[in-house]
C-alpha cells in the first residue's frame, strides 16, 4: 500500500469513528439512531472539506476510500444478494428498467437543448443522469469526442448533487408509502452510482439494499449498449475516428465481481459462514467510503456550478423520479 494515501486514509478513519459513535450516542439516547452512521459520515465529512481547507496531501487516501473502498463494499455486497431478489418481479421488470433507461436519455436530452445546451453537453448530462453518473459521462466523452469543457460542466454537478440524493432520498420512503422492495427499485432507478445505491438503501433495510443494487446493476449494463450506439450513430467532431470500445470500460471489475459472488451465493457454493461477515465487511467500508465522498465535496462548488446545466441536470433526475415511479406503480411492485 503506498504511503501517499496514509494521511487521507486515517482522515477518513477518524470521521467514520466519530460518525460511528454519534451513532450509538443516539441509540442510547432516543432508542435508535435518527441519522445512521452513513449518513453522519458524509455529513461530517462535507462539513470539515467545506469549512477547513485541506491540503493536497489527503487527497490520494481521500479518493483511495472513496474509489477502491467503496467497490470494495459493493463486491462482497455479492456475496449476501440472491438473484431471486430481482427475478421474482420477471422479466418484466428487467424490460422496464431498459425502457426507463432509453426515456430518461431522450427527456434528459430534449430538456437540454430546449435549454440551449449544445447536442454534446446534453447527451453527456442525459447519459450521466439515466445510467451511471460520471462513470457513463466518462465512457460517452470520447466516443462523441466531447470538449473537455463540456466534459467538465457535466459533471460539476454531479457529485454534490449525488450527495444531496443519498441524504434526501430515504425521505421518499415514508412520504410515497414505498415498501422495502418498492423503495429500493426506486432507489436503484433514480441514484447516479452503483456504490451510492448502496449508501441510500443501506439506512433503510438489507431488502432495499439488495434490490437497489441489483437493479442499479441491470441499469449499469445498459451503458455497453448506449455507448455502442453512439459510437455508431452519435455526434463527431468532422472526421474524427470512432473510438474502440473496451469491455473494462463498460464492466467495471467490481460489478464483475458482485456478479460473480451473486452467483456463487444463488448456488448455494459461497459457506454460510462466510455470508455475516462478507455483509459487516462490506457495511463498514461502505461507512468509510461515505466519510471519503464528503470529504471530497465542498459544498460552495453548487455556487460554482453553471445555472443552466444546473437546472438541466435538477429537471432531468425529477423526470427520471416521476417515470421510476410509473414504472413500480404499472408492473405492481409489492
Amino acid at each position: 500500500m503506498s504511503t501517499k494515501i496514509l494521511p487521507g486514509l486515517l482522515l477518513c478513519a477518524v470521521v467514520t469513528a466519530v460518525a460511528c459513535g454519534l451513532a450509538q450516542a443516539e441509540t442510547a439516547l432516543f432508542g435508535r439512531a435518527w441519522l445512521e452512521s452513513l449518513v453522519l459520515a458524509i455529513l461530517l465529512g462535507t462539513a470539515l472539506r467545506t469549512l477547513t481547507p485541506l491540503s493536497a496531501r489527503w487527497d490520494a487516501g481521500i479518493h483511495f476510500s472513496a474509489k477502491t473502498l467503496l467497490e470494495l463494499a459493493v463486491l462482497l455486497l455479492g456475496a449476501t444478494v440472491s438473484a431471486g431478489a430481482l427475478l421474482a418481479n420477471g422479466w418484466m421488470l428487467l424490460t422496464g428498467i431498459a425502457g426507463v433507461v432509453g426515456l430518461a436519455i431522450g427527456c434528459s436530452y430534449a430538456i437540454g437543448r430546449l435549454s440551449g445546451l449544445s447536442a454534446k453537453l446534453a447527451l453527456l448530462i442525459a447519459c450521466g443522469n439515466s445510467i451511471c453518473g460520471n462513470s457513463a459521462i466518462a465512457a460517452v466523452a470520447p466516443v462523441i469526442d466531447a470538449d473537455g469543457e463540456d466534459v467538465a460542466a457535466s459533471i460539476s454537478f454531479t457529485a454534490v448533487l449525488g450527495v444531496i440524493v443519498v441524504l434526501l432520498l430515504p425521505l421518499a420512503m415514508p412520504l410515497l408509502s414505498l415498501s422495502a422492495s418498492q423503495y429500493g427499485v426506486f432507489a436503484g432507478l433514480t441514484v447516479y452510482a452503483v456504490p451510492q445505491v448502496l449508501a441510500a438503501t443501506g439506512a433503510v433495510s438489507l431488502t432495499s439494499a439488495h434490490v437497489g443494487t441489483l437493479v442499479k446493476l441491470v441499469r449499469v449494463l445498459m451503458l455497453g449498449p448506449v455507448v455502442l450506439l453512439l459510437s455508431l450513430f452519435g455526434p463527431q467532431a468532422g472526421d474524427a475516428p470512432r473510438q474502440r470500445l473496451r469491455l473494462s470500460a463498460l464492466v467495471p471489475w467490481f460489478i464483475a465481481g458482485f456478479l460473480a459472488l451473486m452467483a456463487l451465493r444463488s448456488a448455494g457454493l459461497l459457506p454460510p459462514a462466510l455470508l455475516k461477515p462478507a455483509q459487516a465487511a462490506s457495511s463498514f467500508l461502505t461507512v468509510m467510503s461515505m466519510a471519503a465522498l464528503g470529504l471530497g465535496v465542498d459544498a460552495r462548488s453548487v455556487l460554482r456550478a453553471g445555472g443552466r446545466v444546473t437546472m438541466v441536470v435538477v429537471l432531468s433526475l425529477l423526470v427520471l423520479c416521476a417515470i421510476s415511479l410509473g414504472l413500480i406503480h404499472f408492473l405492481h411492485i409489492a
